[in-house]
């Protein structure tokens, strides 16, 4: 267990799966609202889920490691950077109540995904890719043509599966970070 738990390429393909299946729950579900809102509150849902699941993946990671006696770094450092990803993807999953309801709230929903993906480049330009998802719900809730908006969710749909083929390929390498991105 604590190997699944410490294992580096284990949550992204965990955090996507879940963050799938609770957006599709919600875009699925019978509401009285627009398909825009439906297909922006699910991409919100998507973004909070993924990230907040991967947060709290690194901060058990690091606890287990701690319990371990294997953390490398120290854990004055690591807790913060879980805890910098998952304050603003929980906030993300909470705002997708007030998505469903009627009002334009267009400036929360840009400012916490814009707050999250910052984050993320800012804790290493390797983490880009998982800026993407939020960027691109900044954009669907931004869009003002229908073919635009199409175009954004085509392109979330693509970036998506790119990156859970790229995490499930990093997990069945079984190698650290480090080793799966050094050149051959």
């Amino acid at each position: 267990m604590a190997a699944f738990v410490t294992g580096e390429g284990n949550w992204l393909p965990m955090a996507m799966t879940a963050a799938l299946v609770a957006s599709a729950l919600l875009y699925f579900r019978p509401l009285p609202i627009s398909n825009r809102t439906r297909i922006m509150a699910a991409m919100n849902l998507y973004v909070g889920v993924m990230l907040a699941v991967m947060g709290a993946g690194h901060v058990l990671a690091v606890t287990a490691e701690l319990v371990l006696d294997s953390l490398e770094g120290s854990p004055l450092l690591l807790y913060p950077i879980g805890l910098a990803i998952v304050v603003p993807a929980l906030l993300i999953i909470r705002h997708t109540r007030t998505l469903l309801r009627p009002g334009d709230d267009r400036r929360t929903t840009v400012a916490l995904h814009a707050w999250l993906a910052a984050t993320l480049v800012i804790l290493g330009t390797v983490n880009t890719p998982l800026a993407v998802p939020a960027l691109l719900s900044v954009a669907y809730r931004l869009h003002g043509r229908r073919w635009i908006g199409v175009a954004i969710v085509a392109m979330a749909i693509i970036v998506n599966a790119g990156l859970l083929i790229g995490g499930l390929i990093f997990m069945a390498s079984g190698q650290t970070f480090e080793e799966f991105s050094r050149p051959r």
